[in-house]
């Protein structure tokens, strides 16, 4: 396995390749004290963040061993004049060349816009706002003032509903608006500044741009005051709201619905979804109160930032220099790499059937169907063994675990994006088209039944995912691959890696949000109130224990927030180390490169998480993201395992120790 050199080119045998390799470790460290440090610790110390990113690791290095595949892939395409018309390489190497076609895109400047800037400056009264708000939908360009989209009605999973959310702002998070501590003013003004840069340049004179970023900061100010938090919007019963389209128009006088949705392409529907009511009737009431001209600003603004990217360079540029002050990165990511990004982001499933051909091996994708029945199999018995859990509740959740559809690698039916028009030069037009037909696409889902075929998530993607309405489980081919996953591999290092991410994807039907949806994906309750007291106690101590972590010196976790993924990571690696032990070698004591079964096991999961973050990404991480930062997913899990402790011989006085009754164990 790990230990077997292969012959390289020209017969000459490369070194094995080392799965757990202690040059990146600091083995000076003790694993007790700052396990994240003990296994990734010269890593850390070796390697800085390259200047395009806001953050560098294991994730990130796979993310780039992908991009590049993509571009390969890419500039293949681009360059093949004899690719069919319609075919797969014609449209992918078409809509590539147009997004690098620089020279077109800079002679254009902002000329793509302009209609659409002056169409709003034509409306005269509040029924033309909302007009617009209405049909910039249909059109790709923007989606103002609230959120819209077409999904399962999580009461009734076989219905297509439409949806209404909170929206309308366009800071990363409402306290970006709500807080005015010295950060948040910091990346308050340099909001404005942008907000002014894109209005100059589009010829507005100084200082009525200076008003425009007051007015729409004001407006998006008084959006954010109506908004739920994210911990709020995690409750998917207090989110759960239904309405006939009639007496929902009543409660927002300005807001007729059905003439909205029939805007909106919506025809036929009489009941929808709102997550967040109060946000509609605040919106209301803001709709009475301010200006006609303001709304026309604000819609203006709406057309600048969702076209920003796919301008000339100086849109490009205030973007850029706007992010910055969010994120930290130094440097602009290449265009190429933007653009390989854009494209899989457009049309994902024509690429993604080019990247499977090349990078996604059967081999691959018959060891991940066995990890998952063998991590399956590994849940029931966990769960069966549960001590504070009622028999009645526990045969509920083998269903559910056994009703589990697993999707690994690729889609086996691809979208074909039929009636995309796709021209090598017109790149503005190609995004459009591109948005478009996404819309219309989600609005020919209404009436239909529910396509249990689809993926959310495109195959070239390093990430994995859990969708609670259908009860499934996906895993994108890009992830795939090494750190997390190589068949090559020794079990410990597999399972430690993407065992713990098929147990974490797994344990999301089990979270504080999952758990509430039953095996056939219904938001329906199938605990005991008993069980379900004990749940939330234990997953309390769970957010505590995250809340009571700290980054940047001063700034708290918030373990609410991070709640789910927490519960994701804690059951995945516990579930990852049932089954690792069922194996011959998680049987076994024999150690490879001197660590044994269970500490490979333990330092795959750790360098999975290696990986460092620009401070001001990591203060942005924190609000916006569910997910903890990497230092604090490789320590947290483990800490609560009784089997690490005893790999790694930690005891009472090491600064990681949790006395046992101390130790979280829920799945």
């Amino acid at each position: 396995m790990a230990g077997n050199s292969e012959p390289g080119k020209g017969g000459k045998p490369v070194p094995p390749k080392k799965f757990i390799d202690r040059a990146n470790m600091d083995l000076s460290v003790k694993p007790g004290n700052n396990f994240f440090e003990y296994a990734n610790g010269t890593w850390l110390k070796n390697n800085e963040i390259p200047a395009k990113e806001t953050r560098w690791g294991s994730f990130n290095v796979l993310r780039d061993f992908n991009i590049n595949a993509v571009k390969g892939l890419l500039a293949k395409a681009e360059a093949d004049k004899n690719a069919a018309p319609g075919s797969i390489e014609k449209r992918v190497g078409d809509f590539y060349a147009a997004a690098m076609d620089s020279v077109t895109i800079e002679k254009l400047g902002y000329t793509p816009i302009k209609p659409e800037l002056e169409k709003i400056s034509q409306i005269t009264d509040l029924n033309g706002v909302l007009n617009e708000v209405a049909v910039m939908r249909t059109k790709g360009i923007a989606s103002p003032l609230f959120g819209f989209y077409i999904g399962q009605d999580s009461k009734h999973v076989n219905k297509m509903i439409v949806n209404l959310s909170q929206g309308g702002t366009s800071l990363p998070d409402r306290d970006y608006y709500l807080k005015s501590d010295a950060r948040t003013q910091k990346i308050q003004s340099a909001y404005k500044n942008y907000i002014v840069s894109l209005f100059t340049l589009t010829g507005t004179d100084q200082a009525t741009a200076q008003k425009n970023a007051e007015t729409i900061f004001g407006i998006e100010k008084a959006l954010a005051t109506a908004q739920m938090s994210r911990v709020e919007m995690r409750d998917p019963i207090k989110t759960y709201n239904k309405f006939a389209v009639s007496a929902f128009s009543k409660t927002t006088p300005d807001f007729d619905w059905m003439d909205l949705m029939a805007k909106m392409k919506v025809k036929g529907q009489d009941s929808l979804l709102v997550s967040n009511p109060k946000f509609f009737t605040d919106a209301d009431a803001l709709l009475k109160t301010t200006p006609v001209n303001d709304w026309k600003t604000y819609l203006q603004w709406n057309v600048l930032k969702g076209s920003a990217s796919y301008l000339s360079s100086p849109f490009v540029k205030a973007q850029f220099a706007f992010g910055q002050v969010l994120s930290g990165q130094k440097v602009q990511t290449p265009r190429w790499q933007r653009m390989s990004s854009l494209t899989d982001g457009a049309i994902g499933e024509l690429l993604g059937q080019l990247y499977v051909k090349e990078y996604f091996t059967p081999e691959a994708k018959a060891r991940m169907t066995e990890l998952v029945a063998n991590l399956r199999k590994a849940f029931e018995i966990r769960i069966n063994k549960l001590d504070w859990m009622s028999d009645v509740t526990k045969k509920k959740a083998i269903a559910k675990l056994h009703a589990f559809t697993p999707k690994i690698g690729y889609p086996d039916k691809w979208k074909n994006y039929s009636g995309l028009v796709v021209n090598r030069n017109t790149f503005f037009q190609n995004v459009k088209n591109s948005n478009i037909w996404d819309y219309n696409e989600m609005i020919a889902k209404l009436g239909k039944p529910v396509d249990r075929t689809l993926w959310g998530m495109t195959p070239p993607t390093v990430n994995a995912y859990y969708n609670p309405v259908m009860n499934e489980i996906v895993f994108p081919a890009g992830i795939l691959q090494f750190p997390f996953f190589d068949p090559k591999a020794d079990d410990a290092v597999n399972y430690g890696g993407i065992g713990a991410v098929i147990g974490h994807e797994m344990s999301h039907g089990f979270d504080d949000q999952g758990s509430q949806y039953d095996k056939d994906g219904t938001l329906r309750n199938w605990w005991t109130a008993e069980d379900r007291k004990k749940f939330d106690a234990k997953t309390a101590a769970l957010a505590k224990q995250f809340s009571d972590y700290t980054i940047l010196d001063s700034i708290h976790l918030n373990g609410k927030l991070t709640l789910g993924e927490n519960i994701g990571d804690l059951g995945g690696l516990n579930v990852a180390y049932t089954a690792f032990k069922l194996t011959k070698q998680g049987q076994s004591n024999e150690k490879i490169d001197g660590f044994t079964p269970d500490q490979r096991f333990f330092l795959s999961w750790a360098q999975v998480w290696r990986g460092k973050i620009l401070p001001e990404s990591a203060a942005q991480q924190v609000v916006v993201d569910p997910h903890s930062p990497e230092q604090f997913r490789a320590i947290g899990a483990p800490v609560n395992m009784d089997a690490w402790y005893a790999a790694f011989d930690v005891k009472p006085g090491d600064k990681l120790y949790k006395a046992p009754e101390d130790r979280i164990r829920i799945w």
